[in-house]
């Protein structure tokens, strides 16, 4: 696709936003912003004013030209003089005339009276917040649509990616049978030294130079080998976990097992691991996260997306292979893999959807299918606060599940992230999920009256597909 032409719309206009949350990605998307033909951001909001102001700042906007607004009045006031806009507060800014508000804070709660204040508004919602559009995105979703907006996940972040990957497969008619992203950190093994290091951290990988080549061992083995091996390093995150569940949300596709199987493997391996023809998964349209496996100077993925196809035809699968496109050692599948993302540097893409078609890069009325729910690792007493936490958004003690989705109610598994911040009402053992009933939810929080609401709109029989 042309994508020039298909964004022509933007010529002669410029499509307005404001960035909520102004670190990693949002700030990344006021650098790129001030590059891209018909687009601007002069808004910014983060949890005080001078925040925003040093974002500005930081991306080359001259300070002079940064007005820090508490109210209605002053945002429009420095709006209609041509200023840039620095708030502590989306109210401020809410009623100036946005195109789209890109909602980055990561903060369930925040997220959620964001996302809602912008429809309520009249402006199409970009939400980066995956924390929020795990529990809420249905509701959020037909709520924007009622009033005649859009709610989209964005360009620049792997469910948005996936999504467009796994739609794209399907409209020219390759068969998914699976789909999912690499983890955002690589595992990078040195042979001389046995170790591995990710993220900056090196841990002894005793034994794993015996699984670096799979041979013939069956991938169940190849799997534990290099697991084990890696033991000191985490194989599972929340991050991945509540990704893919708003992939499950858009596309009904589900995950194999509620924590992922999460393999360790080489780029060509994954189209003889994500499969269910003698790889890791028991049926077809199944959703995974791999844990990218490399020597030094290789190429990596990325952090990026991939589907594995049926090759339905081996002759043109037989040539493609020639090609050096990845396919399994028994030729029935083969991996499509879009090897980035890269935040807020891509996300004008989903900002013009929105604002020149009226579309979401997501679904355009995305299921309650899968939630992301809290499991405990360890004993938790009762009284312990919840806190999501670091550079994960995750909760000592407590990894996620992706569990078929349902109302909330005392006896049911709780939300992850509408339990993150709350406090426990009852001691959980550690090996049980957290149910609803355990936490002390809040009862004046947005993101617990929301989804209520989603719940009671719910036709739970369509959502599970039964």
């Amino acid at each position: 696709m042309n994508l020039i032409g298909h964004f022509a719309a933007r010529h002669g206009r410029t499509v307005q936003t404001a960035i909520i949350g102004t670190g990693g990605f949002g700030r990344s998307y006021l650098a790129q912003a001030r590059h891209v033909d018909g687009l601007a951001c002069r808004v910014a909001v983060d949890r005080d004013a001078e925040t925003a102001v040093a974002a500005l700042a930081s991306v080359g906007v001259d300070v002079a030209r940064i007005v820090s607004c508490t109210d209605a009045a002053a945002a429009r006031a420095a709006w209609d003089a041509g200023h840039f806009i620095a708030a502590g507060d989306l109210a401020a800014v809410a009623a100036l005339p946005l195109d789209v508000v890109l909602e980055a804070t990561g903060d369930p709660e925040a997220g959620a009276r964001h996302a809602e204040m912008a429809i309520a508004a009249g402006h199409h919602v970009v939400m980066v917040t995956k924390e929020t559009d795990s529990v809420i995105g249905p509701i959020l979703s037909r709520m924007a649509r009622d009033r005649g907006v859009v709610v989209a996940p964005v360009d620049g972040d792997q469910p948005s990616l996936l999504i467009g990957l796994a739609t794209w497969a399907q409209v020219i008619g390759l068969r998914i049978v699976a789909a999912g992203k690499s983890s955002e950190y690589d595992f990078v093994f040195d042979p001389d030294t046995g170790q591995v290091i990710s993220n900056g951290t090196a841990v002894a990988a005793p034994g794993l130079a015996d699984w670096m080549d799979p041979a013939d061992r069956p991938w169940a083995d190849v799997a534990a080998g290099r697991a084990h091996a890696l033991r000191a390093l985490p194989q599972r995150a929340v991050p991945d976990l509540c990704e893919l569940t708003l992939v499950a949300n858009a596309l009904g596709l589900m995950p194999d097992r509620a924590d992922l199987h999460a393999p360790i493997a080489r780029i060509p391996e994954v189209a003889d691991l994500m499969t269910d023809q003698g790889g890791l998964l028991s049926g077809q349209g199944r959703l995974d996260v791999f844990h990218c496996l490399r020597l030094a100077g290789e190429v990596s993925f990325a952090g990026g997306v991939f589907v594995t196809v049926a090759c339905d035809d081996a002759a043109t699968w037989d040539m493609l292979r020639d090609k050096g496109h990845v396919v399994s050692r028994d030729g029935r599948t083969a991996m499509i893999g879009l090897p980035r993302h890269l935040l807020g540097l891509e996300a004008a893409t989903t900002v013009f959807e929105a604002a020149l078609h009226g579309v979401s890069s997501g679904a355009r009325a995305p299921r309650p299918v899968v939630d992301l729910t809290a499991f405990a690792d360890a004993d938790l007493p009762v009284g312990t606060v919840l806190r999501a936490e670091g550079h994960h958004h995750s909760i000592a003690h407590v990894s996620g599940r992706m569990t078929p989705a349902r109302a909330v109610a005392d006896d049911v598994p709780v939300p992850y992230y509408l339990a993150a911040g709350r406090t426990l009402r009852r001691d959980v053992a550690a090996g049980q999920p957290i149910l609803c009933g355990d936490v002390a939810l809040d009862e004046g929080s947005t993101l617990l009256r929301l989804r209520r609401m989603q719940d009671a709109l719910t036709d739970w029989g369509l959502a599970s597909g039964a």
